[in-house]
C-alpha cells in the first residue's frame, strides 16, 4: 500500500496540478456572492449542449475537411468564450494570474474586462435571445430566409425535439453575462475606490 501524499506531493502530481489549476480558476473573488458563482458556471453549463448537439455534424458523409475541422472548432470556442463568464467572479477576473507574462500580479483594470463583457453580453443578448426568438416566431433564418428543408428544427419527431432541448438553454447567455457583468462593475467600483482619508 502506497503511503498518503502530503499536501506538497499533490501538486507535483498530475492530478494534484489538474486540481491545484482548477481551485485556482474558480477561486471566488472577495464579495462575490454565492448566487453570482452559480449564474457564473450556469454560463459554460447553458453553452454545453448545443456544442455537443454540434460534434456529430462533423462526421457526416459529404462535408470537407474544413468543415469537419470547423465544426468541433466552433464547438471548442463557444466553451473557451462561455468559460470567460467564471472570470467575471474568480480571483483571476480581478488579478492577473502570476503566470502572465509582465502581468502576473497586477490588477486587471476594470474597463479592460467590464468593456469586452458588456459587448460580448450584448451581442449574444441579441444574437441568442432577441433573433432567436424572433426567427422562431417568424420560421426564418437570422438573414429571413425561409428555413430549408434539411434545418434540424425542421425534421420533426425527436431530431427536431433534440435539436430545440440543446438550443435552447443559449437563449440565457446573454442575460447571464448581463448580470455577471452589471455585478462584476459595481464590485470592482466599490473595491477600486481608495480609502477616504480623514
Amino acid at each position: 500500500m502506497l503511503p498518503p501524499l502530503s499536501a506538497d506531493d499533490r501538486t507535483t502530481t498530475p492530478t494534484g496540478r489538474l486540481r491545484a489549476a482548477w481551485r485556482a480558476a474558480h477561486e471566488p473573488a472577495p464579495g462575490v456572492s454565492r448566487r453570482l458563482r452559480l449564474i457564473a458556471y450556469a454560463v459554460p453549463l447553458a453553452v454545453l449542449p448545443s456544442s455537443l448537439w454540434r460534434i456529430p455534424s462533423a462526421f457526416d458523409d459529404g462535408i470537407g475537411f474544413g468543415e469537419r475541422l470547423y465544426v468541433p472548432s466552433l464547438s471548442i470556442a463557444s466553451e473557451l468564450l462561455a468559460f470567460t463568464a467564471i472570470g467575471l467572479v474568480a480571483r483571476w477576473g480581478e488579478v492577473f494570474p502570476r503566470w502572465v507574462p509582465y502581468l502576473g500580479g497586477r490588477k486587471v483594470p476594470r474597463r479592460a474586462a467590464v468593456v469586452p463583457a458588456a459587448v460580448g453580453a450584448t451581442v449574444l443578448t441579441l444574437v441568442f435571445t432577441v433573433l432567436f426568438i424572433v426567427t422562431e416566431i417568424r420560421g426564418t433564418t437570422i438573414r429571413g430566409d425561409e428555413l430549408p428543408a434539411d434545418f434540424p428544427g425542421e425534421a420533426g419527431g425527436w431530431e427536431a425535439a433534440w435539436f430545440s432541448l440543446c438550443y435552447a438553454p443559449l437563449v440565457l447567455w446573454g442575460p447571464l453575462m448581463v448580470v455577471l457583468t452589471v455585478a462584476y462593475h459595481q464590485r470592482r467600483r466599490r473595491t477600486d475606490r481608495p480609502a477616504a482619508t480623514e
